[in-house]
């Protein structure tokens, strides 16, 4: 089978599913795991690429999306050139990737049979129920239930050490995720069942919805006692980089987190970002940030860091 996959967390899922050598076309953001180097990329971003500040990326991305215009651009020529019998894409949002009506244009070009798949999970078990697909669409239906069993055994695990921890008082934090950093959005889709499954309370999110636009007097108003940034399609560095240089409002320091030294950054675009089998690793990482006493080295090395506020 020849399988192209213009999702970063599908190129992950059809990797973890030991089908890495049957990938012939993946994205410019499919950076994981290592054996995608070198395949051939399909896509670009149709945003110029000149360390614009979140604000700019956010009025770039709104004025396309509201102009009609597409933010990514895809290789048509190269997709037909590969001949896959298999795409995987998505058209659950905008911008995220390049867009399920465009793929499905760009396939009826393709010489012999094609299919292409949406994969939309909003989910911890929409993201489960898509590795199921992948692994029914590949042939790989065995493969992807070891995988299965394993995510849940590890996400079963976490949530019996936080049940216990209840158990012995300690209180779930008050967090504020944020999937954007100026303007703030608050996380949505699956993002704010991480945070639940890892102990914390999120109070501007809904799991399962979307991500939508807040403001600083809204964080101030819920007043969190932890602030996790998690931008999309931010590594942790980049993170890093972006927040030293976001306008904080006049009240910043009043914000509880803010007192508590209690605001973190985090590898978003690896295990936020993507709806893959990661996704796990991020409730592990935010386990050991929301409760570190009983979460010891539970998160990927340098996935996150504390934030001189």
């Amino acid at each position: 089978m020849r399988i192209v996959s213009l999702l970063p967390s599908a190129t992950e899922i059809v990797c973890a599913l030991g089908l890495a050598d049957q990938l012939v076309g993946i994205t410019h953001e499919c950076d994981f795991p290592a054996e995608v180097v070198g395949k051939r990329v399909l896509t670009r971003s149709a945003q110029p690429a000149t360390g614009a500040t979140s604000r700019e990326i956010h009025r770039r991305v709104t004025d396309a999306v509201h102009g009609g215009s597409s933010i990514y651009e895809l290789d048509e020529t190269a997709l037909a050139e590969l001949k896959p019998d298999l795409i995987l894409t998505q058209e659950l949002c905008q911008v995220c990737a390049v867009s399920y009506r465009e793929v499905n244009e760009a396939a009826r070009s393709i010489a012999g049979d094609v299919t292409v798949v949406s994969l939309e999970p909003t989910s911890l078990e929409g993201i489960f129920n898509t590795i199921s697909t992948v692994g029914a669409m590949t042939s790989k239906e065995t493969r992807a239930v070891r995988l299965l069993e394993r995510l849940r055994g590890r996400l079963g695990r976490f949530e019996s050490r936080v049940q216990k921890r209840r158990e012995q008082g300690y209180t779930a934090p008050r967090v504020v995720g944020l999937e954007w950093l100026d303007p703030p959005f608050a996380v949505g889709h699956w993002v704010p069942e991480q945070i639940r499954r890892a102990g914390g309370w999120d109070l501007l999110g809904s799991e399962g919805e979307r991500s939508v636009e807040t403001t600083w007097e809204a964080v101030r108003d819920v007043d969190p006692e932890m602030i996790v940034l998690m931008p999309c399609g931010f590594h942790l560095e980049d993170t890093v980089t972006e927040w030293a240089r976001t306008p904080r409002p006049g009240f910043w320091t009043q914000i509880e987190a803010v007192r508590r030294g209690s605001v973190f950054a985090v590898d978003g675009s690896a295990y936020f970002s993507r709806p893959g089998p990661r996704a796990i690793d991020g409730i592990a990482m935010l386990a050991e940030i929301f409760d570190p006493n009983a979460f010891v080295d539970t998160s990927p090395a340098g996935s996150w860091t504390p934030l001189q506020s």
